[in-house]
């Protein structure tokens, strides 16, 4: 039997159903722990063991992994102190970790006979045998994780293989004692809405069993919190959740576990309607009614600590005939009563077919009048899509069922997203909007290559191909897809919308490539209607083309000229009209670290906080500045509906862990070398590490305005200065909810849990940023902003980013990423194109001057992109293609040539 002690002797015989492991001095799992050991204050973070004990925890775990503490040190001090307190000091340590010299350096401190929590195998056999050894030779147990060279066990297969495999080398080839030896199978969490995750329950629970059938002596253990994260936030039913689990995974032999001791619901005790929810969780069972995660989360309102009253309704329209039931329900998003009314008026109806052609269509037509008089806002026409969608699911069994192929489209329009681009929140909502008017809708996503596009486009004879981007290399895309479709001999029209593109752009770049047909620029979801209606009507598409040539004829003559009278400076004079700093007497502090970090302690509810919600309304094509807009005279009454649905899908974001953000940051000392920042790699600065190059204003300027490059805000050599970099994101768990909402035919939430993405990530950055003026760098430490006053960058400071107006080279993000170890710490990474992927995602520089400001490089010379492609180590061309938005000339010409 597993005998374990700390100052009094533990022993687990078979009287002692389930050892808790107490988990709130843990890191990684208590905020409140986290804040007080990264602010040293021990004294309460003893408090917080003793409570774990004094509530039942029979071991403690203790885990200090943060990544800006030393976790080592901290993890010494703390077991230092807890050994001067006999009322916690009596029970065992958990010493967990998962870095080895932060375990060994607590085995040499802790009394008794310890826990390592844990080794694996996942650095390889090899490095698993020296740690057993170790820890065998040290006198602890050992907690293993299932986990091995090729990730953690995920199923009960691999749970089985990894557990069996990891025994026979502890018992055969270490020595080590089989009672010593606790498996943790890994627990998952469940109730996430993904399909995949729905029984990893049910796989611990029988993993637990196959252990203590097959492993002898051996013992199973887990996190039992990470089961329901999904429920975060709402603490009565993660009890439950819990208690039931343990329930289940006890009688399977799992006979200690990683728990909140003050915290579990007595089985017998539980409601049983939220008892038989939980299990069927958990146990994966079908429910009488729709799935366990569904039937669960309808439960769950009940529990939610601050309650939900239903508002009253007015519930009139109900008497009304089913055909204006029906577009009541379609003009104001209301999915409530519509699987009954459509069923309702399919019975009434001839054919199915006639619903959607007859009360379907003419609610719908409603609504497309409504929005074009500016009368109903896209946020409430694609919830009117959401309403369609359900209504046509209820009627396709029946139509399939009649062999009816259904009414014909009003005409087929390819979407995609181009090549090295992530970003669909713009194209999605054209798509809704033009699938309401009766439009087919063939959507190819993201990152689409040319050679995809132009086959599915002839695949499915399309009428009109639409491309969206966000980042200004997909501008060269958008250019070279317009020549490909002239050169293969299409035509027919190509739409052009996105962030970075412009009716300038489609009429200078786009439009000329492509004589066969036209290239129109799409301002917003809006105007797609109208634009494709004239493209496609027989009458009206020639004199509408016809207009479009005129105008950006005569748009393409107005930028030519507006370009030519522009007076541009060679670069030698505008690199002596640079900005003169005095730097005489200057003085930044260091930052607390050289090098990357990652940034891990994230919540959701603090994130939040910083969100810029102005930005969150233009996505949804609803101009204004928040909180006026929603008092706005005309949308005012749309924005506030968008804000309460924002509202609540944002609470269920932070209660449920919809997203797990992530961040690293760095920082290195650096001087300005010419144009470009030269970065060391210590603060001897002995040794240049790399170096990050930018680029100059050459537009002649009145007065004493200076040409800017970003470098001049960056003290010259003599002077000790800094330089920071930063990556942030979201994560990638946006994208399954956002593919679960499309799936179920709810584009309006598919769309919004996107658009609350970009806005965590941008609260991320802006967050991130006050730390580092804080703390991190902390040459702002006594800075007293609120969430709100950031907005409006009040503060000493700024964040640049590659690709953007001052430095609009997308490649410097490769040298930034490469500095800041991105992908490793974050997950993201960058397309062909240096767009971010997962697209939720931030990155920039920080420069601390005081009078550091952002700027637009804008238009730049020949002589400066020779110069700056031979200080970049790179081919002309390439630095050409990578600019070609700013460039003032034409690739191939010379100045002479480009002036006449």
């Amino acid at each position: 039997m597993l005998r374990l002690s700390g100052l009094e002797p533990f022993v687990l015989t078979p009287d002692i159903p389930f050892v808790n492991v107490g988990e709130r001095t843990n890191v990684t799992g208590s905020a409140r722990f986290r804040k007080l050991i990264t602010n040293r204050d021990y004294a309460a973070a003893l408090d917080v063991a003793r409570d774990q004990v004094e509530n039942g925890a029979q071991i403690i775990d203790v885990n200090m992994d943060e990544g800006l503490i030393d976790s080592r040190q901290a993890m010494i001090d703390f077991l230092n102190l807890i050994a001067a307190e006999p009322d916690i000091a009596r029970v065992p340590i958990m010493i967990d970790s998962s870095k080895w010299e932060v375990i060994e350096a607590g085995l040499k401190c802790v009394q008794g006979k310890p826990v390592v929590n844990s080794i694996s195998l996942k650095e390889g056999e090899a490095a698993f045998i020296e740690q057993a050894t170790l820890c065998l030779a040290y006198g602890a147990a050992v907690v293993v994780m299932a986990f091995d060279e090729n990730g953690q066990a995920d199923t009960l297969e691999r749970k089985i293989e990894i557990c069996a495999r990891a025994y026979r080398v502890l018992t055969e080839k270490v020595g080590f004692p089989p009672e010593d030896i606790i498996f943790d199978p890994n627990v998952f969490a469940v109730a996430t809405g993904i399909e995949e995750h729905d029984n990893y329950g049910v796989d611990f629970i029988e993993a637990t069993r196959w252990i203590r059938q097959n492993l002898p002596h051996a013992h199973v253990s887990g996190g039992v919190s990470n089961l329901s994260f999904s429920f975060r936030g709402n603490e009565p039913v993660r009890e439950a959740m819990h208690a039931v689990f343990l329930y289940h995974a006890i009688q399977a032999g799992m006979d200690m576990g990683i728990v909140n001791a003050g915290q579990l619901a007595v089985y017998d005790q539980i409601d049983p309607d939220l008892r038989d929810a939980c299990e069927d969780v958990v146990l994966n069972r079908t429910p009488a009614k729709g799935t366990p995660t569904e039937n669960l989360l309808d439960i769950a309102e009940r529990y939610r600590g601050t309650g939900r009253e239903e508002k009253q309704r007015d519930l009139a329209w109900r008497d009304w005939p089913v055909e204006k039931r029906l577009e009541h329900a379609l003009v104001n998003g209301l999915t409530e009563f519509v699987d009954e009314d459509t069923e309702a008026a399919r019975q009434a109806a001839d054919r199915p077919l006639d619903v959607i052609e007859g009360p379907l269509m003419a609610g719908m037509n409603v609504v497309g009048d409504l929005f074009g008089a500016g009368k109903m806002f896209l946020p409430q026409v694609v919830k009117s899509a959401r309403v369609m969608k359900q209504a046509v699911a209820v009627l396709l069994p029946y139509m399939e069922a009649e062999k009816d192929g259904g009414r014909e489209a009003a005409g087929r329009v390819l979407m995609a997203t181009v090549k090295g681009d992530v970003h669909d929140i713009g194209k999605n909502i054209v798509g809704v909007v033009l699938a309401c008017n009766n439009y087919e809708i063939i959507d190819l996503g993201v990152m689409v290559p040319p050679q995809k596009i132009l086959e599915e486009a002839k695949a499915h004879d399309v009428d009109v191909i639409g491309l969206s981007g966000l980042i200004t290399p997909s501008l060269d895309e958008m250019v070279h897809l317009a020549a490909e479709m002239e050169r293969v001999g299409f035509d027919i029209p190509l739409l052009i919308g996105g962030a970075t593109t412009s009716k300038v752009h489609t009429a200078v770049k786009i439009a000329p490539q492509y004589q066969r047909s036209q290239a129109i620029y799409v301002t917003d979801a809006s105007r797609a209607v109208g634009v494709v209606s004239a493209l496609l009507s027989q009458t009206r598409r020639d004199g509408y083309i016809a207009e479009i040539r005129t105008e950006y004829d005569e748009v393409a003559a107005r930028h030519e000229a507006a370009e030519r009278a522009k007076q541009r400076l060679p670069l030698a004079a505008a690199r002596a009209n640079a900005m003169q700093i005095d730097w005489t007497g200057y003085h930044v502090p260091a930052p607390q670290f050289i090098g990357p970090r990652p940034v891990e302690d994230w919540d959701l509810a603090e994130i939040a906080r910083y969100i810029d919600w102005t930005p969150f309304f233009q996505t949804w094509e609803l101009k204004g500045v928040y909180p006026r807009i929603l008092e706005h005279e005309t949308y005012g009454a749309a924005a506030k509906s968008l804000f309460a649905d924002a509202q609540a899908m944002l609470e269920r974001i932070i209660d449920e862990g919809w997203f797990v953000p992530r961040a690293v940051v760095g920082f290195w000392p650096a001087n300005r070398e010419g144009d470009d920042i030269r970065l060391f790699a210590d603060t001897a600065r002995s040794a240049t590490l790399n170096r990050l190059h930018t680029l100059r204003q050459q537009t002649s300027k009145r007065g004493d305005r200076p040409n800017l490059a970003l470098a001049d805000f960056v003290a010259p050599p003599g002077v000790e200065d800094y330089v920071g970099g930063f990556v942030v994101t979201t994560g990638p768990e946006e994208i399954a909810i956002a593919e679960k909402f499309e799936a179920a035919g709810d584009d309006y939430s598919a769309i919004m849990v996107k658009a609350l993405a970009d806005r965590f990530a941008e609260a991320m950055a802006e967050m991130l940023h006050q730390r580092v003026r804080r703390d991190f760098w902390g040459y702002a430490p006594k800075e007293a902003f609120a969430p709100a006053d950031l907005i409006g960058e009040p503060y000493r400071g700024i964040r640049p980013a590659p690709g953007y107006p001052a430095q609009p080279d997308h490649t410097e993000k490769t040298t930034l990423f490469q500095l800041l170890e991105a992908e490793k710490h974050t997950g993201v990474s960058l397309t062909d194109s240096m767009a971010m992927w997962p697209g939720a995602s931030v990155s920039g520089l920080y420069i601390g001057h005081p009078e550091a400001y952002y700027f637009g490089v804008a238009k730049v010379e020949r002589d400066q992109v020779e110069d700056y492609a031979a200080r970049k180590g790179m081919e002309i061309a390439e630095v050409e293609r990578w600019l070609a938005p700013v460039l003032n000339y034409r690739p191939g010409k010379s100045p002479a040539m480009a002036a006449e």
